[in-house]
């Protein structure tokens, strides 16, 4: 009992600070200057998006769903047999994530976020040659030429406009179905993350953490935006992985490896999925998957190469070209921490509370708890590198969707307290603020 009331007290303790550093981060910049909140680039900082006091269609069913969780979300994942429990964990997971983007409604909130001249589907149109569009992409990442990429564009490799290239090839062209593929591949992290815990032997954890990662504050951002689908495909990288290393698979080692690289296609900053990599395996005990991994790995990177794209030349462009943009003007005084409260309004304060518990689990070999802070250390990481200067919520998608299982650490009574405050913030969030993705 003294060490589970110190327990609680240290996450009292963490989830005050939180509330005190997303509170500092919202009210700062309202009483700085004007020039200087003007050069943060984000009118309701640290989140990249609007205020704008509203409702909308998608505000009962959000509220409606919020509940069913809160109320038997726990003793579901409990009682559901396995399968089912993926099957109607990703089922509710669309739902709310679908819910809370058309509280902004469905053109502003949903059919119409992939119609900013910003976004990859601007580009689209005039990819009529992929071989040439890959074997060029680098000359066109610079900004202040006649044939700059768009923003989005040239801050990616060329795997993010490729997807939305393929998708319009097979006859799904167009805002409105490229936001329910990421809608929909996005969602799918969510079993993503239980069939990894799953894996390693810790299944009950993963039952405990599904009714928090359907009500993840994260589905802000899940729809709709392509991060979204990064993440989806980064977190199967770890789940493969994790079952690769139990059964000792070969070919679902060379599976993930493919996904690893493919992720580095998608996003420069997820090489730092190297950390949750390496945790699957330490948390599985075994390092045989990892040279079959890297061989999957290396057949991207390979492939890609081959096609005119190498990543390293890439990559240094894009440093470049970020600071040739608004990443000069915004300053990293405010952003270093600003970055960590909006990470904080992407995984709740349930999360925070459930980080206190980590290290203890860490020490006791909980291979949850290994995976759990390699993607803290990945944020961190992402944060200290100065190059993720707002827009975090979004951008750190594969990084939060393995701390937001972290309240599977926390005690089974208090879930439905805790899926409340998770819900409760989030539904705060979406009716205030008009997110920009």
């Amino acid at each position: 009992m003294p060490r589970e009331r110190t327990a609680r007290r240290a996450e009292l303790v963490a989830v005050g600070a939180a509330i005190v550093l997303v509170a500092a981060a919202f009210i700062v910049p309202r009483i700085a200057g004007e020039q200087w909140r003007l050069s943060l680039y984000a009118a309701a900082a640290p989140i990249f998006g609007s205020w704008l006091p509203h409702i909308g269609w998608g505000t009962v069913p959000a509220i409606v769903l919020a509940a069913a969780v809160v109320v038997a979300g726990p003793a579901a994942a409990a009682r559901l047999s396995w399968p089912r429990l993926l099957v109607t964990g990703y089922v509710a997971a669309v739902g709310w994530a679908l819910s809370l983007a058309l509280v902004d409604g469905w053109r502003r909130g949903f059919a119409e976020r992939f119609t900013d001249p910003n976004e990859y589907l601007h580009e689209v149109p005039g990819v009529t040659d992929i071989p040439a569009m890959l074997r060029g992409f680098a000359d066109r990442i610079l900004d202040f030429q006649p044939d700059s990429w768009t923003t989005h564009v040239s801050g990616h490799p060329p795997g993010a406009l490729l997807f939305f290239v393929l998708l319009d090839r097979v006859g799904l062209g167009g805002p409105t179905p490229a936001a329910l593929a990421c809608l929909l591949i996005g969602c799918s992290a969510i079993p993503a993350v239980a069939v990894a815990f799953d894996a390693l032997g810790v299944r009950e954890h993963a039952r405990a953490a599904l009714p928090y990662l359907v009500l993840a504050p994260a589905a802000l951002w899940i729809a709709v935006s392509a991060d979204a689908m990064f993440m989806a495909v980064a977190a199967w990288a770890v789940a493969i992985l994790a079952v690769a290393a139990r059964r000792a698979s070969a070919p679902l080692a060379v599976a993930a490896g493919v996904l690893f690289g493919l992720t580095v296609f998608l996003n420069y900053g997820l090489v730092l999925m190297a950390l949750p990599a390496v945790a699957v395996l330490i948390a599985g005990k075994t390092m045989r998957p990892l040279g079959y991994a890297l061989a999957g790995a290396a057949a991207v990177v390979a492939a890609f190469a081959l096609a005119g794209f190498w990543w390293l030349d890439g990559y240094h462009l894009v440093v470049e070209r970020y600071y040739q943009g608004i990443a000069t003007t915004r300053p990293f005084a405010y952003w270093w921490w600003g970055n960590l409260a909006a990470t904080v309004c992407a995984i709740g304060l349930a999360s925070v509370a459930a980080l206190t518990r980590v290290p203890a689990r860490l020490r006791a070999g909980d291979p949850a708890a290994i995976l759990i802070t390699a993607a803290l250390c990945a944020v961190l990481l992402a944060d200290a590198s100065g190059l993720s200067k707002a827009e975090t919520e979004r951008i750190w998608l594969p990084f939060d969707i393995w701390l937001l299982a972290a309240p599977a650490f926390l005690p089974r009574p208090a879930a439905r307290i805790w899926l409340t405050v998770q819900a409760a913030g989030t539904l705060l969030l979406v009716h205030l603020l008009l997110t920009n993705w």
